[in-house]
């Protein structure tokens, strides 16, 4: 079971597109690391996260000590986990575990207008700016330099960058067809 969540939401890490959780109430054990694995997170204001697999004798087991402590840093990853401590969206902003606190009812709405915000951007510049992104996680800074200059250079030349130029010229939205 451990290794189906783990792979699950490895897939959703990994997916081309970007992923975004809207949390409307508890997020603890295997809802934060769905969460977790989503490029960005959004919660209501009432919401509660946490990963309290320790006090039954387990541990997170779908990427939340690896994707927990990219986010936050070892210190938060610790007392969230070795502490067992459940912390409220406003403490979860603040240490960098959810990119915006909303009103209550409205995390969805919020995620679906970021999400817009994304379907304006060029797919495949999307996905070369996230696979960067997310370079961090396992190579080295330098890696990551070298890697971006390659997917400019993939992106230079293609039918999207031209049209995004011409698009921006025209004063018109994009045409996107390099998905």
């Amino acid at each position: 079971m451990s290794r189906a969540f783990g792979d699950a939401f490895e897939t959703l890490s990994g997916f081309r597109g970007v992923s975004i959780a809207a949390i409307n109430g508890y997020a603890m054990g295997g809802g934060l690391e769905v969460a977790l694995a989503c490029d960005i997170r959004i919660a209501e204001h009432q919401a509660k996260l946490a990963l309290p697999e320790a006090k039954v004798g387990l541990l997170p087991c779908a990427g939340g000590t690896q994707n927990l402590t990219a986010l936050v840093g070892e210190g938060w990853a610790k007392r969230l986990i070795l502490c067992g401590e459940q912390i409220d969206s406003p403490t979860a902003e603040r240490i960098g575990l959810v990119e915006e606190v909303v009103e209550q009812g409205q995390s969805q709405s919020t995620a679906l207008a970021l999400a817009n915000q994304v379907a304006n951007q060029s797919p495949s510049s999307v996905a070369a700016c996230k696979q960067l992104i997310q370079n961090t996680r396992s190579q080295t800074q330098a890696h990551g330099l070298v890697k971006e200059r390659e997917l400019f250079l993939q992106l230079f030349d293609t039918e999207d960058q031209q049209e995004g130029v011409q698009a921006f010229l025209q004063k018109r939205p994009p045409q996107w067809k390099n998905r």
